[in-house]
């Protein structure tokens, strides 16, 4: 790692934080001047008059925005960076994060743009995010996530990871919608989403809180940095009764990192996150007793819980082998040990389910920046080849319960599930406003499973080399305006017992291939506005879905579907001490060929998608001490099933609050309001016989207290 030449700060509005998602790595790589630009995680001791009061960064060539305080240091080293991908991409910063009384950093990412979150309000299966047409219900998770650039979705994509991480500790969130990252494979559907936690830096700090539902929240992070080594240290812990009866749960987690460079060219470093939640579930309502008493839980579901625990360890090398040719490393361990009791309603059994996963995996990258002396037709050329594995043990057991006594063996599987992929790209200027960035990217799948309860084995389908072209452009006319445009094809594959050839299926199974494109423009016609708008499609061939309430985790075919919509967001500086934002999108799913099995689904929309999503924002800073901040999310109503023939729910809206007062240089004092108008919100879906509610939490206060040493 190079030796920092120059370093600028960019400070803009922090109303929201719409941005360039970093390279997702421990050292929180986020481009803002060149293609290249390494930026390095602060303490972010950082008072809140100086995130109020400034205008946008001037419009460069690419599709994003950097809104917050960003440290930029103008070093060409390193791979490249998430600025190449020319798609949506978005940021929020620590502003507007690490004083947020959340159960868990999903609910975070409602900030973002187009993001859709699916609370199902369920203890430890608290909720999801989302975005780009696909729901999160647990059947297609189409969404990467990764934690410090660490890989961080389960076996069957989900997220459990991610309730290791308090607020305190996050540096950043970002998501990439697209299909054109070419960085990752599996999982990477519709893109991926990052969360980056502190690194480096000298700081103490702590926050205690309290509030609704007898929510008790306590955190700390400290970090330690010389000129060679840098400690960071996290600890969280929260203990709630919840919104409705019989939802107590209980969470802690604690994170070290330790990174030394031994000379200016070579990094080391290793991390370790272990999270712990215990839950009790309250269970789904039907309709009627939802809306005549939301807090309520049904006797039978009084032994529904669950224990979830996760951990995650990863090593990291990073080395300049010359001025022009770095490399990149990180190895790591993740794993998940979920055990759950749940009764979904009075005419089924109560089932308890075990999940055991463990993953070992690695990815790697190697950059190359040539001179282009002579070639005046190339300019900022770099070539970048990666490549990344894992490979995965699980267990997966199901069993029929009464009130967690067992009474029969449902499921009783373990399989390996091993991945490998590589991907090469290259970025260049044929001229000064015009960059290019192709792309090209190949995954192989491989395993198999044993049932017990039968005793047989069975192999993997043979999915063959998934090959994934990509292609960005972005064309830059005037200051303040960016065109771009990309094209790049992802892919799905089954997950648990669906990517295994079992009887009656004896033939292997092709991917699901995922074809997507976008174009926008990126604007900023003066300082104190900037905005994007983008439209985009996705089609998709043989998307398959896990059945999630099947005792065998088969799947079904949900056919040919095609994905389209358009997002328009802008943020608006409109004195110098208040600035607003806003973001719409538009999604449409539909099933264009569900093949002869399930023509009723024929034209529909998939199920759990709304059309609308909105989220909107002010932040006011009357004095240097005091910032008050309002925002608001919403979305439509949804279809339940894939006829869509048992109506519309799920439609939702959120006003909430909060007020910051910097009590000393030390002490702030924080209140958050959630829900001001108490609406009613819901999360439904349907069994095949009845519709089944969870209700959302109503309006709630949460007061906190932050010291910084």
């Amino acid at each position: 790692m190079k030796i920092r030449k120059h370093k600028e700060k960019w400070l803009v509005p922090a109303c929201f934080a719409i941005a360039l998602t970093a390279q997702a790595e421990p050292l929180t790589r986020q481009d803002t001047e060149s293609d290249t630009d390494e930026a390095t995680s602060s303490e972010r001791e950082k008072s809140a008059t100086t995130r109020s009061n400034r205008t946008p960064p001037e419009t460069t060539d690419d599709s994003t925005f950097v809104l917050g305080a960003i440290e930029v240091s103008a070093v060409r080293t390193g791979p490249l960076s998430t600025r190449n991908i020319l798609t949506s991409v978005d940021r929020v910063d620590a502003s507007h994060i690490e004083n947020q009384n959340v159960r868990s950093p999903w609910e975070l990412f409602g900030q973002m743009p187009g993001v859709l979150l699916t609370d199902f309000n369920q203890g430890t299966t608290a909720g999801k995010l989302s975005f780009r047409g696909f729901n999160g219900e647990s059947e297609i998770n189409a969404v990467k996530l990764l934690i410090d650039g660490v890989p961080s979705n389960s076996n069957d994509g989900s997220m459990p990871f991610m309730d290791a991480v308090f607020p305190l500790e996050i540096e950043s969130l970002e998501t990439v919608r697209g299909t054109n990252d070419p960085r990752y494979g599996l999982h990477n559907i519709a893109g991926n989403a990052t969360i980056t936690t502190l690194t480096g830096g000298d700081y103490a700090r702590g926050r205690i809180g309290y509030g609704s539902y007898g929510t008790y929240n306590a955190e700390a992070v400290a970090g330690h940095e010389s000129d060679t080594f840098s400690q960071n240290y996290a600890f969280g812990y929260r203990r709630s009764q919840g919104y409705r009866d019989h939802s107590d749960m209980d969470k802690v987690g604690v994170a070290g990192k330790w990174f030394y460079s031994p000379s200016a060219a070579v990094r080391l470093g290793l991390s370790a996150r272990y999270g712990r939640t215990a839950a009790d579930e309250p269970g789904y309502l039907t309709q009627a007793d939802a809306h005549s008493n939301p807090t309520g839980s049904y006797a039978f579901n009084n032994t529904d819980q669950a224990t979830r625990e996760t951990g995650q360890y990863a090593a990291y090398f990073d080395v300049d082998l010359t001025d022009r040719l770095s490399s990149s490393t990180k190895a790591y361990v993740n794993t998940f040990r979920d055990r759950r009791w749940v009764r979904f309603s009075a005419s089924v059994s109560q089932q308890e389910r075990f999940s055991d996963e463990q993953q070992f995996g690695f990815l790697s990258s190697l950059t190359y920046r040539p001179r282009t002396t002579g070639m005046p037709w190339i300019k900022d050329l770099a070539l970048e080849a990666g490549v990344s594995g894992e490979w995965q043990n699980n267990r997966s057991q199901r069993w029929l319960t009464n009130d967690q006594v067992r009474t029969s063996q449902t499921r009783d599987q373990t399989f390996s599930y091993d991945t490998i992929g590589a991907y090469v790209q290259a970025t260049f200027k044929p001229f000064d406003t015009l960059k290019l960035i192709p792309a090209y990217r190949v995954d192989m799948a491989s395993g198999h499973l044993t049932n017990y309860l039968s005793g047989q084995r069975y192999d993997m389908n043979d999915y063959g080399v998934i090959q994934q072209p990509k292609f960005s452009a972005v064309y830059t006319p005037w200051s303040g305006y960016s065109f771009y445009g990309n094209y790049g094809r992802t892919f799905q594959i089954g997950v648990g017992a669906g990517a295994y050839k079992i009887p009656p299926r004896v033939t292997d199974l092709a991917p699901s291939i995922n074809d997507g494109w976008e174009v926008g423009l990126k604007f900023s016609p003066f300082d104190r506005l900037d905005g994007r708008v983008a439209y985009w499609e996705q089609l998709a061939s043989n998307e398959v879905r896990r059945k999630a309430n099947d005792p065998t985790g088969d799947f079904d075919n949900l056919g040919k579907t095609k994905r389209k919509g358009f997002d328009v967001q802008a943020n608006l500086l409109l004195a110098r001490d208040l600035s607003v934002w806003f973001a719409y999108t538009y999604q449409m799913a539909r099933v264009v060929d569900p093949g002869p099995t399930n023509l009723g689904s024929a034209g529909k929309q998939v199920d759990h998608v709304p059309n609308h999503l909105v989220s909107a924002g002010a932040d006011y800073q009357p004095t240097a001490d005091l910032r008050l901040s309002t925002w608001a999310n919403a979305q439509s109503a949804y279809y339940l099933e894939p006829t869509n023939s048992t109506g519309k729910f799920g439609s939702s809206v959120r006003f909430n609050a909060s007020a910051s007062y910097q009590v000393s240089k030390a002490v702030t004092f924080d209140v958050q309001l959630t829900n001001l108008l108490n609406r009613y919100n819901e999360y439904v879906w349907y069994d095949g016989v009845q519709t089944l509610h969870s209700p959302q939490a109503g309006r709630a206060a949460f007061a906190s207290l932050t010291m910084r040493y």
